[in-house]
């Protein structure tokens, strides 16, 4: 890391300003090639700014406000500049002509986050969640990504840790000293320890699927027969007319996909071809689509008219769902009713009027819950799947643990699964990372941050 990397850390296009970052050791006396000031950079204090024109071969091109940072007081720990010239596209790219001309190169994307990582100023789960904050798409996932930038999810990490490491030491002792038949600790207090170290990252893992939802969202899709009102729900939904909506069976016959906003959660909404037997090619195709828009949904919204009896067609549908998260929701209670709760085996099942808009909320608050499982997102934490992997493998380690343990496989095997749970564990920090686990991390960066 001894070369200095430069890119632009604001958005292409014409803007207000366009700021041009450069770090690494002698970031100030590059940026000295294009700046003309009454002092040298290097003369005024650190973390101020100053003013200066901006020249190539004598030939001024811009004026800049221009702040460099010490080393370890910048964003990545290095010695670092950031030149804010005006915003637009010939500016700043010869900014980072000049400097590249000087000495410097592009920064890779990612490459000034992972420098923050490489010096200490960051762990790797607090890097992680830069890149949530960027894209994060509701107040509630930026607060989420913001609570692991501060610090909070290393916190339970480290925690869980402690845990392993305390388990992991203790076997140890068990595997060198086997002549004591009850070793440290007899079998069943191990087994319980296992088990408390469960119990924490469950509990962990149920705050990141919380943030996961917040970031990526969820996807759902409404089947039902034709004419059950799906094309009417999906526009109360978005409290917009998005979908044609006629008495003629069998509108719709591709997939209309849109999304909004509940509680915070991005939720994609897929209105479906009506799922029913027919000898029209195109309708068939258009049903083969909803299937399949179902197979890959989160949850399902399995939309009934209420104003027409149960019939053989909705009992096959509600097959087709067989294994997968639905909500039983009967549509249209503002006309006479032909459908009761008897006819269903569901717990629970939810009236609504798609025309009427009467418990549309109530369903975007059930769509919620069966996707979350109960999760508090007000403490969820912005992770990415590849820090939940992380999670469920560790867990899947204590799990082999306890099996091991209570099978009699012996200390060995039992070691053997503790160690790599806190593995697994302290990769999600990125203790001891390999280069393969950083490139995969930073390459969704954007070049600039």
């Amino acid at each position: 890391m001894n070369d200095v990397i430069t890119a632009l850390a604001t958005a292409y296009g014409e803007s207000g300003i366009a700021i041009v970052r450069l770090s690494g050791e002698g970031s100030a006396t590059l940026a000295e090639h294009l700046l003309c000031g009454r002092k040298k950079l290097l003369e005024y204090p650190p973390r101020t700014m100053r003013l200066f024109t901006l020249s190539y071969n004598g030939e001024a091109f811009d004026e800049a406000l221009v702040v460099r940072f010490e080393n370890g007081s910048s964003y990545t720990g290095e010695e670092s500049v950031e030149i804010q010239c005006h915003g637009g596209i010939l500016s700043a790219q010869k900014c980072i002509e000049i400097l590249c001309e000087n000495g410097a190169r592009i920064a890779q994307p990612g490459e000034f986050t992972k420098r923050a990582f490489l010096n200490g100023r960051l762990d790797l789960s607090q890097a992680e969640a830069v890149l949530g904050i960027i894209r994060a798409k509701s107040s509630e996932a930026l607060a989420a990504s913001e609570r692991t930038l501060q610090g909070k999810f290393t916190e339970e990490i480290k925690k869980f840790l402690e845990l392993l490491t305390t388990l992991a030491a203790q076997l140890e002792v068990n595997i060198d000293f086997p002549e004591d038949d009850t070793g440290l600790l007899p079998a069943e207090e191990f087994s319980a320890k296992i088990s408390d170290a469960v119990s924490c990252g469950n509990e962990i893992i149920s705050h990141c699927r919380a943030g996961i939802l917040l970031r990526e969202g969820i996807r759902v899709a409404i089947a039902g027969k034709p004419n059950a009102g799906k094309s009417s729900l999906l526009n109360a939904l978005l409290h917009e007319e998005r979908a044609i909506v006629t008495e003629i069976p069998g509108t719709t016959r591709d997939k209309i996909e849109e999304q909004f906003l509940h509680k915070g959660i991005p939720v994609r909404i897929t209105d479906t071809a009506g799922i029913r037997n027919t000898e029209d090619k195109i309708e068939a195709i258009g049903i083969q689509t909803a299937l399949k828009a179902v197979s890959d949904a989160d949850a399902v919204i399995w939309l009934l008219d209420s104003s027409r009896e149960f019939s053989e067609e909705d009992m096959k549908i509600k097959k087709e769902l067989e294994g997968k998260k639905y909500i039983t929701v009967l549509n249209k209670c503002d006309l006479p009713q032909k459908i009761s709760e008897k006819d269903f085996s569901e717990s629970e099942i939810l009236r609504i009027s798609a025309a009427t808009g009467k418990g549309i909320e109530s369903l975007k608050d059930k769509i919620i819950a069966i996707v979350s499982d109960g999760a508090i997102l007000a403490e969820s934490y912005g992770v990415s799947s590849r820090q939940l992997e992380c999670l469920n493998l560790a867990l899947n380690s204590l799990k082999n643990a306890n099996e091991a343990l209570n099978s009699g496989l012996g200390d060995d095997v039992t070691a053997d699964c503790v160690e790599a749970a806190r593995r697994h564990a302290a990769s999600l920090l990125g203790l001891d990372p390999t280069e393969k686990l950083l490139d995969t991390v930073f390459s969704d960066f954007c070049v600039g941050k």
